[in-house]
């Protein structure tokens, strides 16, 4: 007898293997033999995502044009659970997994029976070191670990391109401004130019340039709530951390032409993915 599921379609809601046509038969893509009811094509696992246009800003926030973030975004049924399992993905990478305790076997001493086992009218005890003792064993604490999870590398950029075109609406343009700095950090002058751009100093924001100068990184490092990223260590956490996303023109046609629908990949760039994750998992 045909089972159910075949014959209701239903929409997935999370990112799995029925959501992408290969891993469907070529007989499940087409009508029922007994009951003819047809069923639909899985649904793309990505769609394109025109934004809306984003302000261009100069040094002395004045508004000198309009752009646009046009990035591959994950469909709404789906784009939680990508992005999800691609944030979990980046923080379990993280871990060192270097903690570790000494059970009552690992612990120094406690080889003498403390006292007899009758005739004291304490509790019968083998060693010092039992766990119940202060200076015993730990009871499954914890040992060095390998915590890494995997993870596809166009599932894990679908999420970054899913979430900045999420954040389009708090997101500007800003002219490139390191020659401001050239002559020395300034701090100061740093805030300044964010409350120009209309942004709070108390405020998460997120830096996004393709290269960072040493006076640009030096004015901007006192500064506790911001975030000074490059395409080498751009990542899904900071990205939603961020109150404020702050673009340049160059970063801009680096995330359009990276992560837009016209995207193909390359072997150059699928090694430096394999750096920035070997970065992460530092």
């Amino acid at each position: 007898m045909a089972s159910l599921s075949l014959s209701t379609p239903t929409t997935p809601t999370s990112l799995s293997f029925t959501s992408s046509s290969i891993f469907l038969s070529s007989h499940q893509l087409q009508t029922h033999s007994k009951f003819k009811f047809p069923i639909s094509p899985p649904k793309s696992l990505s769609i394109s995502c025109k934004a809306s246009p984003l302000p261009i800003l100069n040094f002395s926030g004045d508004k000198i044009g309009e752009s646009f973030l046009d990035l591959r975004s994950a469909p709404p049924d789906t784009a939680r659970a990508v992005v999800h399992r691609a944030v979990v993905t980046g923080l379990q990478n993280k871990r060192r997994g270097t903690a570790s305790t000494l059970t009552r076997g690992e612990v120094r001493g406690g080889g003498k029976k403390p006292y007899p086992q009758k005739k004291t009218g304490r509790a019968r005890r083998g060693s010092n070191r039992t766990p119940l003792r202060p200076g015993g064993g730990v009871i499954f604490g914890p040992k060095p670990r390998d915590w890494s999870i995997k993870i596809n590398r166009k599932e894990k950029r679908l999420a970054i391109s899913t979430a900045m075109a999420s954040a389009a609406a708090n997101t500007v343009v800003v002219e490139d401004f390191s020659a401001e700095f050239a002559e020395k950090p300034r701090t100061s002058e740093f805030i300044a130019a964010m409350k120009r751009w209309g942004l709070d100093p108390k405020e998460k924001s997120m830096f996004f340039m393709t290269e960072v100068p040493e006076n640009v990184r030096l004015s901007s490092r006192n500064i506790g709530t911001l975030k000074m990223l490059t395409p080498r260590t751009l990542n899904l956490y900071d990205i939603l951390n961020a109150d404020k996303l702050v673009l340049t023109p160059e970063a801009l046609d680096y995330l359009n032409q990276r992560y837009g629908v016209d995207y193909q990949g390359s072997d150059d760039e699928d090694e430096e993915e394999e750096g920035e994750e070997a970065e992460e998992g530092k």
